[in-house]
């Protein structure tokens, strides 16, 4: 049997746990697996790209385990009543290739994409950092902040986006939960002051959402919002002002921020700033950039993390995923008694 987590389940489960320590224990366990970065099989996503938006699958295994993730990202979606991103995840023996664990993967991409952001801000972002300015409220921000304020302590956000509705549903979600909130009149105004500038927007287009001239020093920048072909928030010019620290070079530098510069423009992954194989923030004037799209080994870890925290819990219901005769080469047996005689 596969154990499977839906929606309902997912939905109960991180309402138990409460959104922030999940946040807080998905990043030990990306630390965990980001240490152990060598050992797992890695390959850009592969992805199938129309006019609509973007379907992918994320793949990658550590040899005694495999997992991959289905998404789509089609930004057009919320003005059609869809959301933009949908997911969902399986994990497998790799000794049989038998599915072991199963869950739906939108509500724990969210999460496990802001844990990424925390984990590594916590490593590339000044100690004291106190403001976050957001360029983007959509349905990844508390995400966002919640994971730094996890990572660091982070309550005073900086806010700005182009729609008002999603600009009042930050507000709505966040001041409950503790968070002091300002909404700028733009992104030029949001950053001013910042300590951490999060961007996160959708639209599948090379835009301009900040350019360097906002971009203090001592600022991590933490670029979300870029993660596929033709899709940057960036001007370049940033790139040139910090240092930039990527998940995989070789996906990011079809899907990330580094999309518009040269091939051979430096970048740093982060696994090697994890182990001390390479040198974090230096400085605390130096400019941190995280050009983030997502890696299958973020997901793993979130998958992992999820199968280990619903063991012997009601979160969870096991299907019956894989055909098992008892004869295993016997596979016509479970259906040809079915067929008509004569």
């Amino acid at each position: 049997m596969t154990r499977f987590v839906d929606v309902s389940n997912m939905i109960r489960w991180v309402r138990s746990q409460g959104p922030e320590t999940i946040i807080k224990d998905l990043i030990h366990y990306m630390e965990e697996d980001f240490r152990r970065w060598a050992r797992f099989d890695k390959t850009p996503r592969v992805a199938s790209h129309t006019p609509y938006g973007v379907i992918e699958l994320m793949p990658t295994s550590d040899h005694e385990t495999y997992g991959f993730k289905y998404v789509n990202g089609h930004p057009s979606n919320p003005a059609r009543g869809y959301q933009t991103v949908t997911a969902f995840g399986v994990l497998a023996d790799v000794h049989n290739g038998y599915p072991t664990f199963l869950a739906e993967m939108t509500i724990l991409t969210a999460l496990r994409t802001a844990a990424t952001s925390g984990m590594v801000a916590k490593v590339l972002a000044r100690s004291d950092s106190s403001v976050m300015a957001m360029i983007g409220t959509g349905s990844q921000a508390e995400f966002q902040a919640l994971a730094m304020r996890t990572a660091l302590g982070v309550a005073k956000l900086q806010v700005w986006d182009t729609d008002p509705a999603a600009l009042n549903k930050f507000i709505r979600n966040m001041i409950p939960l503790g968070f002091e909130v300002h909404v700028a009149s733009s992104a030029l105004e949001a950053v001013q002051g910042a300590d951490i500038v999060t961007t996160c927007t959708a639209d599948k287009t090379q835009a301009t959402i900040i350019s360097a001239k906002h971009i203090a020093p001592g600022i991590h920048l933490n670029a979300i919002g870029g993660d596929c072909p033709g899709k940057t928030e960036l001007d370049p010019s940033i790139l040139e002002i910090g240092d930039v620290f990527v998940e995989y070079e070789s996906q990011t530098r079809i899907e990330g921020e580094i999309q518009q510069m040269p091939a051979d423009f430096a970048v740093t992954e982060f696994w090697k700033v994890l182990l001390g194989a390479a040198p974090g923030r230096t400085s605390e004037e130096q400019i941190t950039i995280f050009d983030s799209v997502g890696f299958a080994v973020e997901d793993f870890s979130a998958l992992r993390y999820v199968r280990d925290s619903v063991d012997g819990s009601e979160f969870f219901e096991d299907i019956d995923l894989v055909a098992n005769p008892d004869d295993p080469k016997d596979l016509f047996g479970l259906v040809g008694a079915l067929s008509p005689v004569g």
